[in-house]
């Protein structure tokens, strides 16, 4: 992703009634700029995720991502494999950020056909013959009770060794910490430009959409799966990102 030609984000800049947040072609114009403002170390999380994919992609074996948006976390693993044998299968669920997605895909040349993009509910996605799955702040769209259901798709679809990447926002069991954290989350935002009045709408248009969970509901999860070498590798303020192997 490019963050200098992105468009500015301003869906909250002014007093609306926009409703629950959706992934929608206004949120996919200024998406780009929205994340890179939104979530600390997001720059990070998406190169690394380049890394852990070079070091668990296991030959004739498939790359997923899923909940994709705009390709960054599928971009990323493509600078990371300098010829094209691999595969990925770039999976969400917003017609306007597939269609952006696939735009920048042609342009990579011999890898293009390394991609293969899918519009569909990520539920629904067959995961088959996976070395390397990732859920870059996905999970946390999911309903609660769906969540479970996609980590057992997920494991059953993985070869042994594989790696499972989820990224999310989190919550703190300590209320006090929680309160903090996300007051120093809020000014890192107000820093990078937004106002108090974005912030505030943006996070009421989230609530009902975006569940956060605790780091051990992951772990606890993961394990009651069948998942062994859970780590938190990044985490900054409330959000974090996690791997774990099959």
């Amino acid at each position: 992703m490019n963050k200098n030609s992105a468009q500015k984000d301003r869906l909250y800049a002014e007093i609306t009634s926009l409703g629950d947040f959706t992934f929608d072609e206004k949120v996919a114009h200024v998406f780009e700029d929205m994340i890179f403002r939104s979530v600390p170390g997001y720059k990070t999380i998406v190169s690394m995720i380049g890394v852990f994919a070079e070091r668990y992609y296991q030959k004739r074996s498939r790359i997923y991502d899923l909940g994709c948006s705009l390709g960054g976390s599928t971009f990323a693993v493509c600078e990371h494999f300098h010829d094209a044998d691999f595969s990925i299968v770039a999976v969400d669920n917003s017609p306007a950020m597939i269609k952006r997605l696939d735009a920048r895909r042609i342009q990579l040349s011999t890898k293009a056909n390394c991609i293969e993009t899918r519009c569909e509910d990520l539920q629904d996605t067959l995961i088959e013959n996976a070395s390397v799955v990732i859920l870059n702040f996905t999970l946390q769209f999911l309903p609660l009770d769906a969540r479970i259901n996609l980590i057992n798709k997920i494991y059953a679809g993985m070869r042994r060794g594989g790696i499972l990447i989820i990224s999310e926002k989190i919550v703190f069991t300590d209320a006090h910490l929680n309160r903090r954290l996300v007051d120093m989350y809020h000014q890192f935002k107000e820093q990078r430009g937004y106002s108090k009045l974005e912030v505030s709408q943006k996070r009421i248009a989230l609530e009902n959409v975006l569940i956060p969970e605790t780091i051990d509901t992951h772990r606890s999860r993961l394990a009651s799966t069948g998942f062994h070498s859970f780590e938190v590798w990044f985490q900054c303020f409330n959000f974090a990102s996690m791997t774990t192997i099959k």
